[in-house]
């Protein structure tokens, strides 16, 4: 039988099963109000409307912003002349209390209300892990550390808590999740990503937007979210940000467009755009990826936003456009809905003048138009006087607390445990040194409290750094020496001084906080500074646990060879010191998984997915530690792996099970894996992809048993004529070690 004729029916929306709907009775009474209200827009208006400017435009200045934030005079300018659809951004680029973001949201609220049709602005802000622009938010564990809990539930509770607290403040719109995939470990975004498997990403981003959304956001406890960063950005063949990604047809849709597939079906209203470019097409200016793609076979409905000031960078940054006016019309010609301007009103009388020569057909600005009321009717913009979710019982709860400290001990990785030194004895005396140790902005990176989230002077003093963490909990001695900062080497002398009086040694390593071109770096290895540090400490001889925090996985392996215990760390969030001596001390056992392959090498850049010929006579998938990997306290075994069939009709799901039991001494949890292999195909297929997982806690001695069902999709792939499709023949099963066949006829 020909292969080609084998073609999965997924048809033209294979991509993201986002086909088209019949609109409901609640979508068709928007649709009509929509249609309406853009009857009654001038041309100014509806170009306002595609308008995003920062709140700098409209903010008082900086000494004035405890009495009262806003410029009234400059935000009437922006509203009721410029007729702009969205602010975004914090005030002076810092996190600001309740108040003044209760005064922000009236101000915007009361200014719209003076406007001939008194269209609402749609407020946008970085929420990445938790309120971050709003003072004494919970602040999740940032989403590398979401992703590495294997836990949808807990990413669901932080998309709930997120949406929940910004509506305390007035805020309807989070510029969050991150769905580009994080398979670039250079990349300085790569923390923002949920890593580098693509069904990882798809169902933690998911289980957060259902949690941010529900099912209605515009529910008073709930608020819209947006896919970031469509597509490919995170991919730069270079690693540094915003530079050249190299994508073929077939890496795209295998790799880069399942997880924004994912995101459109779990409901988000919004995109926003690749800030780089692809096969020379900057993300701007790509009609094939945001109309063709992302709108007729992907079938999103919402608006496109770009990022920031990065329709002008198609003139100023890429030469692609021949002057400032060619780039607004060669972006919004090619999708893009609104421009986050940010600080100027520039974009409105550019595209103003290309509607009114006829350069920019009246028709894209009214569907662009339509898009972005659409959302504001859905958010509930339109809607009655906007009222705030009172702070008490919505606002940095206890129970917030909770759900955060548990997210954060999940999110940790035991790497290493030799001779199980850990966990420690609460009355070990343990030195503690290293950059990281007494810092709370490492815990929890960029887009904390400000843009880098480095200012340590404005991080909430009741949240511990580790060494704090460590004392509230130890009755032996704990000692600081710092050792060395992350690139200076300081008082190396004076730790191995004081190594003689302690019993262990926490060396605590990494990186400090960035994010976006600020993080950029040449290579993954580590500071010489802080390798001076851990080759003196190692080479003292006294047990030595490693402790990394930070965004990415730096180069350790001879620290980790050496050392007895390894823990990483990367971004645990505020409760992250706190989560840390939790583990350290066994009060928690650890059972977080890497969503990441751990280099062991400079450029060894395997993916735990690789291509047979990536494991082929000299070559070799030789992480520091493999995709999955995660040590406990206890110990677990899986067996028993049944197939429900081992002989599939084209079209069958595959129903499986396995047991899974804790035969070690504490209680604990196991993330249950499941991988398929595609034994052969007409295109080369991955060694193995991760289809089904599952976390189950189990007390010494009980086993459960899990089932599992494979669909049609789980067995597809983008074949030679880069089409979705099925192929008969035979299939690979792997859970722990064990492995089970199955064939698909023709």
């Amino acid at each position: 039988m020909n292969i080609k004729s084998v073609l999965l029916a997924i048809a033209a929306f294979a991509l993201s099963s986002c086909a088209l709907k019949t609109k409901t009775p609640a979508e068709d009474a928007v649709s009509i109000k929509v249609s309406q209200l853009l009857a009654q827009m001038t041309v100014a208006e509806k170009v306002g409307q595609m308008t995003q400017v920062d709140f700098a435009l409209v903010a008082a200045p900086k000494d004035k912003l405890a009495d009262y934030p806003v410029d009234t005079a400059k935000l009437e300018t922006a509203i009721l002349k410029y007729h702009v659809g969205s602010i975004l951004n914090t005030p002076y680029d810092q996190a600001q209390p309740l108040a003044t973001w209760r005064q922000i949201s009236l101000a915007v609220q009361q200014t719209t209300a003076q406007s001939r049709l008194k269209i609402p602005v749609i407020y946008g802000i970085d929420a990445i892990h938790g309120a971050t622009y709003l003072k004494g938010a919970t602040l999740f564990p940032q989403a590398i550390n979401m992703a590495a809990t294997f836990n949808p539930e807990l990413s669901f509770q932080e998309g709930e808590i997120t949406a929940r607290e910004l509506r305390t403040a007035g805020l309807l719109w989070n510029f969050s999740p991150v769905m580009d995939i994080g398979r670039q470990p250079l990349w300085p975004r790569l923390w923002e990503t949920y890593g580098e498997d693509v069904q990882l990403a798809s169902i933690l981003g998911s289980a957060y937007i259902k949690g941010h959304q529900g099912n209605d956001f515009a529910a008073p406890d709930k608020a819209a979210t947006c896919l970031k960063h469509f597509v490919g950005y995170s991919f730069p063949i270079t690693g540094r940000d915003r530079t050249p990604a190299w994508l073929g047809e077939r890496m795209l849709r295998e790799y880069f467009l399942p997880t924004f597939a994912a995101g459109i079906k779990a409901g988000s209203p919004t995109v926003m755009v690749n800030s780089g470019e692809v096969d020379g097409i900057p993300g701007h200016a790509n009609y094939r990826y945001l109309t063709t793609i992302l709108r007729e076979e992907m079938g999103f409905k919402g608006f496109v936003v770009s990022d920031w000031e990065d329709i002008k960078r198609l003139y100023t940054r890429d030469k692609v456009a021949a002057s400032p006016r060619e780039a607004v019309k060669m972006a919004v010609m090619a999708g893009v809905d609104m421009s986050m301007v940010p600080y100027d009103f520039s974009f409105s009388e550019l595209l103003l003048d290309l509607v009114n020569s006829h350069e920019v057909p009246m028709s894209r600005i009214d569907e662009a138009v339509s898009r972005i009321l659409t959302v504001k009717y859905q958010t509930g913009l339109f809607g009655p006087a906007q009222t705030f979710l009172p702070a008490a019982a919505n606002f940095a709860t206890p129970a917030a607390a909770a759900s955060n400290r548990q997210a954060a001990r999940e999110s940790i990785v035991l790497a290493k445990n030799a001779q199980s030194v850990l966990p420690l004895k609460k009355s070990a005396n343990i030195l503690v040194t290293g950059p990281t140790a007494n810092l709370r902005n490492v815990l929890n990176g960029g887009w904390t409290i400000t843009w880098q989230g480095s200012d340590e002077s404005v991080y909430p003093q009741d949240q511990p750094t580790v060494l704090e963490a460590l004392k509230t909990k130890a009755t032996g001695k704990i000692g600081y020496v710092e050792g060395s900062s992350f690139d200076t080497v300081k008082d190396i002398d004076k730790v191995l001084a004081e190594l003689k009086n302690y019993d262990y040694v926490l060396l605590c390593l990494g990186e400090k906080p960035y994010t976006e071109t600020l993080g950029n770096i040449d290579s993954l290895a580590l500071e010489p500074a802080q390798m001076q540090l851990a080759t003196a400490v190692l080479a003292a001889g006294k047990p030595v646990v490693l402790l990394m925090l930070g965004g990415r996985p730096r180069l350790i392996t001879p620290i980790a060879e050496q050392a007895a215990g390894v823990v990483l760390g990367f971004l645990p969030g505020m409760e992250g010191a706190a989560a840390i001596a939790d583990i350290l001390y066994g009060d928690y056992n650890p059972d977080g998984r890497l969503p990441i392959s751990y280099p062991k090498h400079a450029n060894s850049f395997n993916h735990y997915d690789h291509k047979p010929a990536e494991a082929f006579e000299n070559n070799t998938y030789d992480p520091l530690y493999p995709f999955g990997h995660g040590l406990s306290y206890s110990t677990f075994v899986t067996r028993g792996l049944t197939l429900e069939k081992n002989r599939l009709a084209m079209g069958e799901n595959l129903k499986l099970s396995v047991q899974v039991a804790n035969t070690g001494p504490v209680k604990g949890k196991e993330t249950v894996l499941v991988y398929l292999r595609d034994v052969a195909a007409s295109v080369s297929r991955p060694n193995k992809q991760l289809k089904a997982f599952k976390k189950v806690e189990l007390t010494p001695g009980q086993s459960e048993t899990l089932h599992f069902t494979l669909t049609p999709d789980d067995l597809s792939f983008i074949g030679v004529d880069l089409q979705r499709l099925i192929e008969p023949g035979d299939f690979t099963v792997m859970v722990g070690n064990e492995t089970a066949a199955f064939s698909v006829a023709p």
